[in-house]
């Protein structure tokens, strides 16, 4: 349910004792303190960022806390996807305790999915459990990782493979520390936020075929377009938390992306999550295609939607050589899904028409990596 708040949005996830707000709206960073102040009884916050986001926000952030006499401490680490490791959530840990943050304290997570998950993790273990706020800087964060209370690592063996659930206690997206991403980082966001009107809104996604420019630029519109995306994970997350059926659809495109990133070693210069999101749905909906699930139409219309936003569509987008199609079947066999060895597919059946799939043919998938590798 999404109400407003002066010219902000709220959206609520509904998770009975443990529910929590979105806010999103401008200047949202100057109200942090006042805000969390309304939720928690919180004297003390360890902040985790990166230095390119804390070059940029941490002081706002501070001066705002501070004002309604919260304490911080700050925990300042380097920027992209090799930054969830293990050594930095012992790093991460080890800021917490030292700031001696209690139980009734906070962990803030200030940047993007890669801080988010990390921070959340360490949150989540730290005395068993400390109270977490996300104050997501990316698009990507504000419209997907920072909601659910999905965190975690990366493992040699594939990304994500180590974490905890541990749901935030507030949710501040500040939509106004948008203007200053890349085009590429707004573009690799926006990817999630195509995927809820591929899962199961159709409408959805004709509405952003129509709103792209709008919401790139700026406009009404990319509020709206994040609040409608925080509506649809809110419901998932709301009607399975634990990933135990529905809240796989969330995974669209992210089998194969997954699997792309483990290939290109998580360099950020190579290909970014929603990059591999993006090649990844495509690709989940020209395997449907070719599976006789869906029609080819409309993976083309996909891709065309992708493509026109600025995103990869395809493994010959990405740049330098790929690991042979064998070796992207093995990490496929990593992927959080995969149960009792049998592979899970999310695939569809048309454009908001997405489905789990399971005990997919793995000789199914490698004929077809093996017809979509740029040898």
């Amino acid at each position: 349910m999404t109400k407003m708040q002066d010219d902000r949005k709220i959206v609520r996830v509904d998770l009975d004792t443990r529910s929590y707000d979105i806010l999103i709206g401008n200047d949202l960073l100057g109200h942090a303190g006042g805000e969390i102040l309304a939720r928690l009884n919180c004297k003390k916050v360890a902040i985790v960022t990166d230095r390119n986001v804390g070059a940029l926000y941490l002081d706002a952030l501070v001066e705002s806390l501070q004002t309604d006499g919260i304490e911080t401490y700050t925990i300042t680490l380097d920027p992209g996807e090799k930054t969830k490791s293990f050594d930095n959530l012992i790093a991460v840990v080890d800021g917490v305790l030292e700031a001696r943050v209690e139980r009734s304290d906070a962990v803030i997570a200030l940047g993007g999915g890669v801080i988010g998950d990390l921070a959340g993790f360490a949150a989540g273990i730290v005395r068993r459990g400390v109270h977490f706020i996300q104050i997501p800087t990316s698009l990507l964060a504000q419209v997907d990782s920072s909601v659910g209370g999905k965190t975690g690592i990366n493992a040699p063996h594939g990304k994500n493979l180590v974490g905890v659930f541990h749901q935030p206690d507030l949710v501040l997206a500040d939509t106004s520390v948008l203007d200053t991403l890349s085009d590429r980082e707004f573009a690799a966001g926006y990817a999630e936020v195509v995927k809820y009107g591929l899962i199961d809104q159709p409408d959805f996604f004709h509405w952003l075929e129509k709103n792209r420019t709008e919401i790139f630029s700026g406009r009404t519109a990319r509020a709206e377009a994040i609040a409608k995306s925080c509506e649809a994970k809110a419901a998932v997350v709301a009607a399975d938390e634990r990933e135990t059926g529905r809240r796989a659809l969330l995974n669209l495109g992210h089998t194969f992306g997954h699997a792309l990133e483990k290939a290109t070693e998580y360099d950020s210069a190579r290909l970014v999550h929603g990059e591999g999101v993006a090649i990844g749905m495509v690709l989940a909906h020209e395997f449907s295609a070719r599976m006789n699930l869906a029609s080819p139409d409309d993976a083309k219309r996909v891709a065309h939607h992708l493509k026109e936003a600025g995103l990869p569509t395809t493994m010959g987008d990405i740049d330098g050589t790929l690991p042979p199609p064998n070796i992207l079947m093995d990490a496929i066999g990593q992927d959080k899904k995969v149960k009792g060895g049998k592979l899970t597919f999310i695939l569809t059946r048309g454009i908001g028409e997405a489905f789990i799939a399971d005990d997919v043919p793995p000789s199914e998938v490698l004929a077809f990596l093996t017809e979509k590798h740029p040898q």
